[in-house]
């Protein structure tokens, strides 16, 4: 009889917890979704030149593979930031696919990029796989890779 009165205590005790939050108005949210919505603010920082969100979803020891095969690391990253100037019309993720790892998650998403060249409409496709790490109670990315897509 004592076990399932200590299940049943653990129970209440979760019910309790998971409609508090809820209560709060807090949605409750995922690691998958949490990790979504940061990519989708890294996009948006990089592009407004918001270094401050930048510096602290990059890991100290981050390293980008960018899609010319060059690599870069957490400065080079914040200096290319700091550097846009190109004119993004649209900028559309999706088909994003997160696996998460105990304290490392993969993130897999194509990010659509649409915007004028030499006087034309242009649009840029890319894939990308972007490696967190869960440290001081929040997601860093520590390694980033893009792959340009071939236009059909």
């Amino acid at each position: 009889m004592t076990w399932r009165n200590s299940l049943l205590g653990v129970l209440a005790a979760a019910w309790v917890a998971s409609g508090t939050a809820a209560a709060q108005g807090r949605p409750v949210r995922s690691d998958q979704q949490i990790l979504i919505q940061l990519e989708r603010d890294w996009d948006v920082a990089f592009r407004e030149k918001d270094l401050t969100f930048l510096e602290n979803v990059l890991a100290d020891e981050f390293v980008a593979t960018y899609g010319d095969g060059s690599l870069g690391d957490k400065a080079r990253e914040l200096t290319l930031a700091k550097e846009f100037n190109k004119q993004v019309d649209s900028s559309t993720q999706d088909e994003f696919s997160v696996k998460v790892f105990g304290d490392t998650a993969i993130v897999w998403f194509r990010q659509t990029l649409v915007g004028p060249s030499k006087g034309k409409q242009l649009e840029v496709v890319y894939r990308y796989v972007d490696v967190f790490v869960w440290r001081a109670g929040r997601w860093q990315c520590v390694s980033s890779q893009s792959t340009r897509v071939a236009p059909a």
